[in-house]
């Protein structure tokens, strides 16, 4: 009895550690098998990306292109980059808003006379970094979000509305000088008219006398 009884517990005992085994085994190999997994890009990078591929082959670069090294990008025209290409990518034309969201991903802007917008991550040709870009974490605050006054918001906004009446009044003075040009080429096109008159009465007078 004693010898029956110790050989049920040794083949109870080795059913257990075999079972043990091949869970542990087929755990292993699940774990072997499994690929980290890939963070796919924020769609609003996507987008703007797209909008930056696309416009080159639709010939709007001069609304909004990538720079010539294609490491920032810049929005020529706010006006029309607002009412057509933020529409068709965004369904909406708040250019301020598409500003913070850039912000919020930690783009710069690069110039105070031009719209151009840099991030080490985002640069033409290089897609695929697109997942390399983290929106920026908020700073913890010790009042709850429905009590936090709206001051930061509307400092964000003003800032925003004067850039943008500065970008207002340096378009104004380009388009002056550029006015002024125009006035002075037309000045001299008269001129050189009036001289070719002159020019082509002289010679018919002379063509006159030898007759």
């Amino acid at each position: 009895m004693v010898d029956n009884s110790v050989l049920e517990l040794n083949l109870g005992l080795g059913n257990n550690n075999n079972n043990n085994n091949v869970v542990v085994g087929g755990d292993a190999h699940a774990h072997a098998g499994q690929s980290p997994r890939q963070r796919c890009p924020a769609p609003f990078l996507l987008k703007t990306y797209d909008l930056l591929e696309e416009g080159e082959s639709e010939d709007m670069t001069r609304i909004v292109s990538w720079n010539e090294e294609g490491s920032a990008f810049v929005v020529w025209s706010p006006a029309e980059f607002s009412e057509h290409t933020l529409r068709r990518y965004f369904k909406h034309n708040n250019f301020s808003s598409f500003i913070r969201q850039l912000n919020t991903y930690g783009f710069k802007k690069m110039s105070s006379k031009r719209w151009e917008f840099k991030h080490e991550k985002f640069q033409r040709g290089c897609r695929h970094m697109l997942s390399e870009i983290r929106r920026k974490k908020c700073e913890p605050s010790v009042f709850p979000a429905y009590l936090k006054s709206s001051s930061e918001e509307n400092a964000t906004e003003e800032n925003n509305q004067q850039l943008l009446m500065e970008e207002n009044k340096n378009l104004k003075k380009e388009r002056l000088e550029l006015q002024m040009q125009i006035d002075e080429c037309k000045a001299l096109e008269i001129k050189l008219l009036a001289c070719l008159s002159q020019f082509v009465d002289t010679q018919q007078t002379k063509i006159r006398r030898l007759c």
